[in-house]
């Protein structure tokens, strides 16, 4: 497999095949993330990823989940991704879902009819990053997407049959939006009902603009009990149908997993008990958090 930097994934793609057929993100703009300032974005070619799935077929005939990596491959337009997702599932016969980064943008350029071509060629999971439900967060950090956009987006996925599975960013307020990024994103997730809901927390990197924002002082992160406050919030906010929600990232302070809204209220007295303790060793030990 011919990777190109640093590979990253959701951590429910753990057990999958990762097979690169972007390099890089076609957005790159967020003033937070790092993951991918070391690549210029462009899709691979067809025979490059061919090359790779020839040589996975040779050490791992019996793949039962791919992830399409880097940071947003449906923004390949349909008569190029149609073919790598055929030359994927046609490699592995035991082949039972197919899972792809989108952002909102990639996500409204295909139609709700290209979409469901792609699911019904197994790819059924789609990651959508959200971040917040607060537009002025979502500004700041030059998201360059409208909420009312990631709305639409996340109906077309689910409209098309596919699973939809969002990420949002504890802390992304500072501490000055602390609770309304906690209030507005719990409502948005109202809004779009997702299927799975997992909360990640800031992690500062290095070389970012909002690492920079930190150095002249004009972004405060929250403590790590701020970020537990933040996680109650939205929690409290949340009214889904019946949504998984996990903090289990390495990046958070306390792991919480819970079906919404069957487990809402345990899970809220479970929050509320580690806030009212403070008591230090209820948390993941800062050198454990990760990205």
């Amino acid at each position: 497999m011919k990777y190109e930097g640093t590979i990253y994934r959701p951590p429910s793609e753990a057990d999958s095949l990762i097979l690169q057929v972007t390099i890089g993100c076609s957005h790159n703009k967020c003033t937070f993330c790092g993951s991918y300032k070391d690549k210029k974005f462009r899709v691979r070619t067809f025979e490059e990823i061919a090359g790779d799935v020839q040589e996975a077929k040779q050490y791992a005939r019996y793949i039962r989940k791919v992830f399409l990596a880097d940071g947003d491959a449906l923004i390949i337009p349909q008569k190029r991704l149609l073919p790598i997702v055929q030359l994927v599932r046609d490699a592995f016969p035991r082949l039972e879902r197919i899972g792809v980064y989108g952002n909102t943008k990639s996500i409204l350029k295909k139609s709700v009819e290209e979409l469901k071509e792609l699911k019904d060629l197994g790819v059924g999971i789609v990651y959508l990053g959200v971040e917040s439900g607060d537009q002025v967060v979502l500004d700041r950090v030059c998201k360059g997407t409208l909420l009312d956009k990631t709305a639409e987006a996340a109906q077309k996925v689910k409209d098309a049959g596919m699973l939809l599975s969002v990420t949002v960013l504890l802390g992304l307020g500072g501490v000055e939006r602390s609770r309304m990024h906690a209030e507005e994103t719990g409502k948005f997730l109202s809004r779009i009902k997702p299927d799975y809901a997992g909360a990640l927390s800031v992690i500062v990197v290095p070389g970012t603009v909002l690492a920079d924002e930190i150095k002249k002082g004009t972004f405060v992160v929250p403590d790590p009990y701020m970020l537990l406050e933040e996680l109650y919030i939205m929690i409290e906010n949340t009214n889904v149908d019946h949504t998984y929600f996990a903090s289990n990232h390495a990046s958070n302070y306390l792991p919480v997993k819970a079906w919404l809204p069957e487990e809402k209220e345990k899970t809220l007295k479970a929050i509320k008990h580690v806030l009212a303790e403070r008591d230090p060793s209820m948390l993941r030990p800062e050198f454990m958090r990760a990205l």
